[in-house]
């Protein structure tokens, strides 16, 4: 049976062939699957990532759309060298976590919501060893835990990024005082760097968030959302996402910007908060 980080490989992988089919060799799936010999419901499977595809049938595919040999082989050679660190899976880091960077790395928008902490991807040391703590991660899978963060915190910069953040999240001090201090300094360089921080109100009424999660868009398919669990992470695709789509939109108008924002975390960081 595949894992969370094949099937997440999958899913993308079938979205770009289904736009390839349509966009570049403007054919009908029926039309597709008769030229490769395939049934339709074998191809309407692979583009919406429910069986595992090989190179092999990319390639079948591929040339089936008259791909040009330049294209087809720079995709066929991502597929070969693209095994990423997540596609490993590494002692002591949950599947669910390869899955979201396998997802990550493909999206081109990524939107965080987290109330009670700032998101991982923001995460400094101290900050993410005192919440994986908090969080009765076993001791011996509390670096290499980090080591993964980081790297996933390698796609910030690469993708438009942005965070909702709840206000409490600012006062909680996850590793004392100090640590506190320097994610808030994190935090205040992040717009510097590309990233959105948007801080939510405490004390308001107006949405109610119980998870924390993170909305992702991608070039060629639906929106996935990635909800946290205390027992891993949850994958919602299409209907199942669209709920958390109005909650953003209710998020942009509710939260401060992120210039009043920068402006609060330097009112905490000086004292006068």
């Amino acid at each position: 049976m595949a894992n969370k980080r094949t099937q997440s490989r999958d899913r993308i992988i079938g979205a770009r062939l289904r736009a390839i089919r349509k966009e570049q060799a403007k054919l009908s799936l029926e039309a597709a699957a008769s030229a490769a010999q395939w049934a339709p419901a074998r191809l309407s499977r692979t583009e919406n990532g429910q069986r595992q595809i090989t190179i092999a049938e990319v390639a079948t595919l591929l040339t089936v759309y008259r791909v040009p040999v330049a294209e087809r082989e720079e995709v066929i050679s991502q597929l070969h060298e693209g095994q990423a660190w997540w596609d490993r899976g590494i002692p002591g880091i949950q599947a669910e976590t390869g899955a979201l960077a396998s997802y990550e790395s493909d999206a081109i928008e990524l939107v965080d919501v987290s109330m009670l902490a700032v998101p991982g991807l923001l995460q400094t040391y101290e900050t993410a060893m005192a919440i994986m703590a908090a969080g009765f991660t076993r001791p011996e899978d509390i670096e290499p835990r980090w080591a993964a963060r980081q790297r996933r915190q390698q796609v910030l910069g690469t993708v438009d990024y942005t965070t909702y953040i709840g206000e409490i999240a600012l006062h909680t001090p996850f590793g004392g005082p100090d640590a506190l201090r320097a994610q808030l300094e994190h935090l205040a360089s992040a717009p510097a760097r590309g990233i959105g921080v948007r801080i939510v109100p405490a004390r308001q009424t107006r949405v109610f968030i119980l998870d924390t999660w993170m909305w992702m868009r991608f070039a060629n398919t639906e929106p996935v959302v990635c909800v946290e669990m205390t027992s891993g992470a949850q994958f919602l695709h299409e209907k199942d996402a669209e709920p958390y789509a109005r909650t953003l939109a209710a998020l942009d108008q509710l939260a401060l910007s992120v210039a009043a924002s920068r402006n609060l975390i330097a009112e905490l960081l000086e004292g006068r908060r």
